[in-house]
């Protein structure tokens, strides 16, 4: 089986200026700094903008970058603007930089910098005209202008990748934004692929399952019959309704469970008197991004949210739910049903998805999570890593989209 799609042939080195509106949950930035690590692992140069890049200092694996960081004195909003990054990466990330960007401060002037190649608005987040017109001057050849909008397994993703937004009016009138779509087909913008480490080792990066409580090889063969399943449960969540009916599952007495830092944490304490005596308890503190890919790739079930999150799972090809961001229209509840069949769930994953996404109602009989289960719902997953190694990563395709428009 091959474990992602072939690295994408050598690109010409473009300094690329992502921006980034951090706001909640840390998936943004999540996001923007696989990105932004994956481009400089291809020769290009990256300078990050982030309003708020406090989360780097753990998201950043130790020893990834160095600087001062934003001011423990200040918020995010009040951070200065100079030529200055707040980080500079170390190693392999020497050609990665991160900046403040003041969102909050639109009228504030950008600093005086090398004019960048490509700019990329992440998930629609509004540069200031002053600031696109000084990081991409007007009259200089071959720039390009990304929004990258979030991910989607709808169908109409399709048609609208790709798509250019004129400008018709105002200071950046005659300038062309381009629509890029992450998804999970090969009509869009592709995902983006694992670390190249974890591609290039996938017997190492994804192993079979594990058995559970074995103490030798002897032991573990000699008692098969009577050893417990104990599976290892990720949870890193928003604050689903069904949890409370998923710790009290009969099947999952014996679970280990790796409670995430932050919301995930919020969620277990209000849940956690429907768990057995029997099951443990790991509360885990903030992880690098690194780390947490090794943790999903490790675990028996991985209860996901959000973007960046999901397409680790995926990659990770263990048994996943995810859960979307909630939104107050109900319009997660499309996002999921198209990316159920995608994904070809079958029925109990449909109906565990629902209820982890408030689509059913928390007092449905939810069916029992059994390592039978478990390893059905595992084989869906590996289904569809195959589909997407098969067809290109969204960094490849991104750095072709990009040559086309230059």
């Amino acid at each position: 089986m091959k474990a992602a799609a072939p690295a994408p042939a050598p690109a010409a080195p473009r300094l690329w200026d992502i921006f980034c509106h951090v706001i909640d949950n840390w998936g943004d930035l999540g996001v923007c700094w696989r990105l932004a690590r994956q481009l400089v692992a291809h020769r290009q140069r990256v300078r990050l903008w982030v309003d708020d890049a406090s989360a780097l200092s753990w998201m950043a694996s130790p020893g990834a970058l160095q600087g001062p960081g934003p001011s423990p004195r200040s918020s995010p909003s009040q951070a200065s603007t100079s030529a200055q990054p707040l980080y500079q990466g170390l190693g392999e990330l020497a050609e990665l930089s991160v900046h403040h960007w003041p969102r909050l401060q639109p009228e504030t002037a950008p600093p005086t910098l090398e004019p960048g190649d490509v700019l990329i608005e992440a998930f629609g987040c509004d540069i200031a005209p002053h600031w696109v017109q000084a990081l991409q001057p007007e009259g200089r050849t071959g720039q390009v202008w990304i929004n990258l909008e979030y991910l989607s397994a709808e169908p109409w993703i399709e048609r609208c990748h790709g798509l250019p937004s004129p400008v018709l009016s105002g200071p950046l009138a005659g300038r062309v934004k381009w629509f890029y779509y992450p998804g999970f087909t090969p009509g869009s913008g592709g995902l983006l692929g694992p670390d190249r480490a974890v591609a290039d080792h996938p017997s190492a990066a994804w192993p079979a399952p594990v058995q559970e409580n074995a103490t030798s090889p002897a032991q573990t063969h000699a008692d098969s019959d009577a050893t417990p399943w104990a599976p290892r449960i990720t949870l890193f969540c928003y604050e689903p309704e069904a949890l409370t009916q998923l710790l009290a599952q009969p099947a999952l007495a014996q679970a280990h469970w790796r409670v995430c830092a932050g919301r995930s944490l919020v969620a277990w304490q209000r849940a956690q008197a429907a768990l057995p005596a029997s099951a443990t308890v790991e509360r885990l503190p903030l992880l690098a991004q690194t780390e947490f890919d090794a943790l999903l790739r490790s675990s028996s079930l991985n209860l996901v949210r959000g973007e960046d999150s999901l397409v680790s799972a995926l990659w990770a090809g263990q048994p996943l739910v995810w859960q979307l961001y909630p939104q107050d229209d109900g319009a997660h509840h499309a996002k999921l049903e198209a990316f159920l069949d995608w994904l070809e769930a079958p029925p109990c994953l449909r109906q565990w998805h629902r209820a982890w996404n408030g689509a059913e109602a928390a007092t449905v009989e939810l069916p029992p999570l059994t390592e039978q289960r478990l390893q059905r719902w595992r084989h869906c997953t590996l289904q569809a890593r195959q589909r997407l190694s098969q067809q290109g990563d969204l960094l490849g395709q991104l750095l072709r989209f990009v040559a086309g428009k230059r």
